[in-house]
């Protein structure tokens, strides 16, 4: 499926905007070419595209970006180890991949009701510290943290309707462990599948539900042809974040100015993702291959309330998530969730 007709730059006024920065100041340090793997198919080739011509332009084609798609170098939740190790020199991943290596893992990836807009997500990286503790943790891998990609919706898909959590008591639901954690406390039963075993899984009834993304990226899955109640959690929004990295060793061998170059670059890129995401589930939503419904609001309040024990267990892990979970509840108190 691609995607590049999904997203609307009017929507958001970056897509076509320029880097801040003028090309013409960025004529110092050496040439620097970059290999950086996502976890993205072809299906973002326009928008790896658009973030690497930025950089090259701004940085008078001195530093270069060579964008792989998912696995092709190293196996997705590899990119970590491959990005300290200088195997790769950047990527876009998913902290969740290696929580067992990063104390922060799960806490960046987004733990269910950490966040319900993407201002709030935002808020609580730039202004209640998450993003600095992000920083802090990935320099103890010798990676440099550039900053969150957002992405878009994580609802509840199912093959038979979904009007409360009383009906998933009798459905199979695939689940990440934090998610999962959650939806065991209403006696929910959940098993984790990878992405590409879902279809299969919803079409034989080994699976009755998955809750993984958007619409956009069920429909790029083709789940709604095995199912098509679409049910929203109200648990958190974005759904997930992204984290974009670079070895630190070759961050620190860049000029003042190819640094921003990168971060800019970084900025831009992350905000055009993300509107690609959100306004790609608009356009899916119009086709009407969805049925959609919402749980109750005492049930959502119920998720937020089961989601804070996870948010607990999560603040033993280190001194450093202890805060992170500090910073999370402050942001839930100030937006009036806590």
């Amino acid at each position: 499926m691609k995607r590049r007709d999904l997203l609307k730059a009017a929507a958001t006024g970056i897509a076509a905007a320029p880097l801040a920065l003028s090309a013409t100041s960025a004529h110092a340090g050496d040439k620097v070419n970059l290999r950086m793997q996502t976890l993205y198919g072809t299906e973002t080739d326009d928008l790896y595209k658009a973030f690497a011509n930025d950089v090259k332009t701004s940085s008078n084609k001195n530093v270069r970006i060579t964008r792989f798609r998912g696995s092709e170098l190293v196996s997705n939740d590899q990119m970590l180890d491959a990005v300290s190790k200088g195997t790769l020199d950047m990527c876009q991943g998913y902290g969740g991949y290696w929580a067992g290596q990063l104390d922060m893992g799960n806490i960046e990836s987004g733990i269910p009701g950490a966040w319900t807009s993407y201002d709030e997500a935002m808020y609580l990286h730039q202004t209640k510290g998450l993003g600095d503790l992000l920083t802090e943790a990935y320099a103890e891998k010798g990676v440099h943290y550039l900053g969150p990609v957002f992405g878009g919706p994580y609802d509840l898909l199912t093959t038979k309707p979904v009007k409360s959590l009383e009906d998933l008591k009798t459905m199979k639901i695939r689940a990440t462990s934090t998610v999962a954690a959650i939806l065991e406390k209403f006696d929910i039963p959940t098993v984790y599948l990878p992405s590409q075993e879902l279809y299969i899984a919803l079409s034989t009834g080994a699976i009755d539900g998955v809750i993984y993304g958007g619409t956009l990226e069920y429909k790029a899955l083709k789940l709604h042809e095995a199912a098509k109640h679409y049910t929203y959690l109200n648990m958190i929004n974005p759904g997930y974040a992204d984290g974009m990295l670079i070895n630190k060793k070759k961050w620190d061998s860049m000029s003042p100015d190819q640094q921003k170059i990168i971060e800019l670059a970084t900025a831009k890129h992350a905000t055009n993702m993300h509107a690609w995401n959100v306004n790609g589930c608009l356009d899916v939503n119009a086709e009407g291959i969805f049925e959609f419904a919402s749980l109750p609001a005492e049930d959502s309040k119920a998720l937020t309330a089961a989601a804070m024990d996870v948010w607990a267990e999560e603040g033993k892990k280190s001194e450093r998530t202890a805060k992170a979970i500090e910073a999370i509840i402050a942001t839930a108190k100030a937006t009036g969730r806590a």
